[in-house]
């Protein structure tokens, strides 16, 4: 299995606008994506965002949130975990929240997960995206899994 975990944060002139413009930042945003949970194959490889199909169904968790009131700091996180059997992801958010209490929240999330099921972690990737709201903003954060027919050659 192949992931790559992006992240991305905008404004725009309406809160839907705002999340597609963020969408976009992450270089997800010419796409169609489907919520799917947290559980990674064996032995998961970390790829760098590829260039998608525009219109490809891609599956992804998801991390976003989007603020309309100016001076609030929105944040989305997301922590995956990889071991050798399997992985699993987490997806977290919050508004006026210390971005690094979110991080450390998914960590500690993502790490019980494991050990829940226990495996032990090899790989532990946390990406986030934090902004100051203007007008109208949004931030995301996503694990977006590659298969070969959503990757433009």
């Amino acid at each position: 299995m192949k992931i790559a975990i992006v992240s991305g944060k905008d404004e725009g002139p309406t809160k839907l606008n705002a999340f597609d413009n963020a969408l976009s930042d992450a270089g997800i945003g010419d796409v169609n994506l489907i919520k799917v949970s947290s559980m990674l194959g064996r032995k998961t490889k970390i790829e760098t965002l590829p260039t998608l199909k525009p219109g490809a169904m891609v599956n992804c968790v998801l991390s976003e949130v989007t603020s309309d009131k100016p001076g609030e700091t929105i944040t989305a996180v997301v922590a995956v975990a990889i071991g050798d059997e399997l992985g699993c992801v987490v997806e977290t958010c919050g508004r006026g929240e210390n971005p690094n209490d979110l991080t450390s929240k998914a960590q500690n999330m993502v790490e019980y997960m494991m050990e829940k099921r226990g495996v032990e972690i090899k790989d532990l990737i946390i990406k986030s995206s934090t902004t100051t709201v203007e007008s109208i903003a949004s931030v995301v954060a996503s694990v977006v899994y590659l298969k070969e027919d959503i990757i433009d050659e």
